[in-house]
């Protein structure tokens, strides 16, 4: 993206503190400065301070007493704990002083759309993806529709860009962002035109202080958004609640609830996929369906969901399903998520890096009818004995890293190597892998014993897969 920027309004000839300078706080800074405000900055790293020195910034020691003195407001990192476990210091004092606690996604909402808006024919619009898992899938997906439609669109928020970076809005475009639990607890202004729940499975319940208060973050997006349309997924019990709570009766075509395996014929618009085909019901009639199960960028029942998601946000939108089910099948997948790398002699190599933990490693073992699975890293509290109802998928797991042996005692009856490294499993399991079956890279583990982040971890796999490739 270039030196696009969303000026912040509201704050003019103002001092705004702004605590966590990693990507969205630095974007925060520049953007506050754009609109006339006096940006405070502030991280407790070093190495961050030096950046925003190196970019121009003064720094500001917002934990010294005084330094939220005469502040308009404090916008915090989404890193940043603003509640449980506890605040953070300067968010504790900000919390005593009554300064307004914000984050760039309410800034984002307070500062999108002003008067020049009444030279739009078309008014730019925003879809909001949250959830707890397939955010990142459903967000690029919805983006990539929008893409191969023809209609202006940008992608920010949770996935790569700060959603201040972005660039002013254009006519009739839509901006896509994935928001995770901690923006929409804290964002101050939240106004979507179509908002996405995907899913509720725990995750960061230590910041929420439990599952309902991680729920009640995510549900702010729809009950304080007020979105023209609201895409929610009802598999679980909080999907059909909060779905029930949005919607006037079942007839009610405001709130389009989507399944992975439900049958949803009963409501007034529902988009759900049951044995690989996506069904689009209205008024108790079926209105389209696309056949998933050729669609090489969308594996398994979890990104079946991904895909009802993105097809109900877009259709909301207007986009035909015929443009639908073309960019479907043009979708790569996210790098490290389900990402098909390559394919020889009938046997596909996946790199699913991304599956840091039991829950997404699941996902990716129920994806596929026959895999090589490379597998370990720095494992997680618990090991891998959830595993074991998706192991018969398994011909053989190829072990690395540092948990390799503790995996090995877990995984039972499944035949087993272990490689220790990426090289040597990646090399043992081309070797032996048989025409339709898939060497999956889904390690259930975090990458830091041999990598510096999940993605790393991703490009080597990668790299060596294309290697033998040739």
């Amino acid at each position: 993206m270039g030196v696009g920027m969303i000026p912040v309004r509201g704050y003019e000839g103002r001092r705004v503190a702004v605590l966590g300078l990693g990507r969205s706080g630095l974007a925060t800074g520049r953007a506050l400065a754009a609109g006339g405000a006096e940006p405070l900055l502030w991280d407790d790293s070093p190495e961050a301070r030096d950046r925003a020195e190196a970019e121009g910034f003064a720094l500001t020691d917002l934990a010294r007493k005084a330094a939220l003195d005469g502040v308009a407001a404090l916008i915090t990192s989404p890193g940043i704990p603003h509640l449980y476990p506890r605040p953070h210091p300067v968010i504790a004092r900000a919390l005593e002083a009554g300064v307004p606690v914000d984050n760039d996604v309410g800034l984002f909402f307070q500062s999108w759309g002003g008067a020049e808006w009444e030279r739009f024919e078309q008014p730019p619009r925003v879809v909001c993806v949250t959830g707890s898992n397939g955010k990142s899938t459903t967000t690029a997906l919805v983006h990539h529709i929008l893409q191969v439609a023809g209609r202006p669109t940008q992608m920010a928020g949770n996935i790569g860009t700060g959603v201040l970076a972005i660039d002013p809005p254009r006519e009739g475009e839509v901006v896509v962002l994935e928001l995770s639990s901690y923006q929409t607890d804290l964002a101050r202004s939240l106004t979507p035109d179509v908002a996405v729940f995907t899913n509720l499975s725990p995750d960061h319940l230590d910041r929420h202080n439990g599952l309902g208060g991680y729920f009640a973050a995510k549900r702010r997006l729809f009950a304080e958004g007020g979105p023209d349309r609201c895409v929610v997924g009802v598999d679980e019990l909080e999907g059909q609640f909060m779905a029930n709570q949005l919607a006037q009766g079942p007839g009610d075509d405001r709130v389009i609830r989507i399944s992975s395996g439900m049958k949803l014929d009963a409501f007034g618009w529902a988009v759900f996929a049951r044995k690989g085909f996506l069904a689009e019901w209205r008024k108790g009639r079926q209105v389209a369906a696309i056949d998933l199960r050729e669609v090489a960028g969308l594996p398994g029942a979890h990104n079946h969901q991904n895909a009802c998601a993105a097809y109900a946000a877009t259709r909301a939108l207007g986009v035909a399903p015929k443009l639908v089910e073309q960019a479907f099948h043009s979708f790569a997948g996210l790098p490290h998520r389900s990402q098909l790398v390559g394919e020889r002699g009938g046997v596909r190599f996946v790199n699913d890096s991304k599956a840091t933990n039991v829950d997404s490693a699941a996902k990716a073992l129920q994806a596929f009818p026959r895999i090589r699975w490379i597998a370990g890293g720095l494992g997680k509290d618990g090991g891998i004995a959830a595993l074991e109802p998706f192991l018969p998928a398994v011909v053989k797991a190829y072990l690395i890293g540092h948990s390799a042996r503790d995996f090995a005692l877990q995984i039972g009856q499944t035949p087993h190597e272990i490689c220790e490294t990426m090289e040597r499993a990646v090399a043992r399991a081309a070797e032996e892998a048989q025409p339709g079956e898939v060497v999956l890279l889904a390690p259930a583990a975090a990458s830091f014993d041999q990598y510096p982040n999940f993605e790393k971890r991703g490009e080597d796999f990668t790299a060596r897969v294309r290697a033998l490739l040739g």
